[in-house]
């Protein structure tokens, strides 16, 4: 089979096992289980704890001693493994336990699929910086595709996106991917490779970073970022499926009966805004890009806020698509930012730093400290409180974090 057929495969498995839970947990744990907000956050910091090491960790395993692809498919046989654990669990406490176990070795798999690509790409002659997107993107369809079929698929009358069903779902998926690993091309170790102090080989030595105004400026805002990027993950479909479920007016209508299919309009406008990032970067500067995402997000939680599966069902929809908007441009711009400034003998770490504020600290908080607010605040006005958050997160970026429309080296 071709190598790009292959590893289309692989990127549409790898991020399908994601979809089929991310973004519907959350209504099965407040709506089936009844957890409280700051139980429903908590699963979600998972990620942040995971994207805190193991990335990291797992990198060092299959460049010393493990081929990429192999160590691809054991973290996949053992992710799933546990998640099938976690399905039958209804106390909060093992079901956390499992999930949590479960994200620990699914979270280095994006970096390790990455990493097969590359190598296999580049093994064939292929220019990965051409060829790799148009395969990436599939990992995209397979999360949305997966947050269609929990939503449609119905066991006993009740979609798998309301039960525990969708971690089966998930777990199954990870299996195939976990076994189908093992047939990809392999991908060489080097058992003689820099014997580097773990300091710098899981990259920490770029928070030496910090020392410079500007870059602690700039990690201390993608951290507070960060902890916006979780809360729909979380909230969303609880707030759909349980919230407006309990409203006469609003039982049985489409966004209620399909709150995954409406919120996969977020993934779909994720993919095409990735089209509009090169024109706004260059009319506008990354500083102006950046702030585009903040304010994006303040629309973001607004309209959830304001729109309801009924009359207001377009605000709802509106929100779904700035979402694209609110994730990308601060994402790609700022891991762009990242590689402007930085020296190319820190830059792989430098983005390594990156992602451990935005995905790590910054979801790890966000979760949690989201969980309590709606605990104390309630629907609607948590979104608003949300959208307040994200107004003073870019009025502050603006005042503190300057530099011409091109951002320069650091000296």
């Amino acid at each position: 089979m071709n190598i790009k057929i292959r590893l289309i495969v692989m990127n549409f498995l790898q991020y399908a096992v994601w979809g089929a839970w991310l973004i519907s947990l959350g209504a099965y744990l407040g709506g089936g289980l009844k957890f409280s907000g700051v139980q429903i956050g908590s699963f979600f910091a998972t990620m942040g704890i995971a994207s805190l090491f193991m990335p990291g960790v797992m990198g060092i395993i299959a460049d010393r001693w493990i081929p990429a692809q192999k160590l691809l498919g054991l973290c996949h046989l053992i992710a799933g493994l546990f998640l099938f654990l976690a399905a039958p669990q209804t106390e909060y406490a093992p079901l956390y336990t499992f999930v949590l176990l479960s994200v620990m070795f699914y979270m280095p798999t994006i970096a390790l699929s990455n990493s097969v690509a590359y190598t296999s790409l580049s093994s064939k002659g292929y220019d990965t910086v051409r060829t790799f997107p148009p395969i990436r993107v599939w990992g995209t369809v397979g999360f949305i595709v997966s947050m269609i079929a929990v939503d449609l698929i119905r066991i006993d009358g009740v979609q798998l996106s309301k039960t525990s069903y969708q971690l089966y779902f998930s777990a199954l998926l990870s299996l195939i991917l976990g076994l189908y690993a093992f047939t990809l091309p392999n991908c060489e170790v080097n058992r003689s490779a820099d014997r580097s102090s773990l300091v710098d080989r899981l990259g920490l030595r770029a928070f030496a970073l910090f020392r410079h105004r500007q870059m602690a400026t700039f990690f201390i805002f993608s951290m507070c970022l960060g902890i916006a990027l979780q809360i729909t993950n979380a909230f969303a479909n609880d707030y759909l499926t349980n919230h407006f479920g309990k409203i006469e007016e609003f039982a049985g209508t489409f966004g209620v009966e399909h709150a995954n299919i409406l919120i996969s309009l977020s993934q779909m406008s994720e993919t095409l805004c990735i089209l509009l990032i090169p024109f706004f970067l260059k009319r506008y500067g990354i500083k102006t890009v950046m702030l585009i995402s903040m304010f994006a997000w303040v629309l973001r939680f607004g309209l959830l806020g304001a729109g309801d599966p009924g009359g207001g069902v377009w605000m709802l929809v509106l929100s779904m698509l700035i979402y694209g908007v609110a994730f990308d441009f601060f994402n790609i711009s700022g891991s762009l930012y990242v590689e402007k400034v930085t020296e190319p003998a820190i830059r792989s770490s430098a983005q390594g730093v990156f992602m451990i504020m935005t995905n790590g600290f910054g979801a790890f908080v966000g979760s949690y400290a989201a969980g309590k607010v709606v605990d104390l605040v309630g629907w609607p006005h948590s979104w608003y409180l949300f959208a307040g958050y994200s107004m003073l997160i870019a009025l502050l970026f603006m005042i503190f974090f300057n530099y011409r429309h091109e951002p320069e080296p650091l000296k």
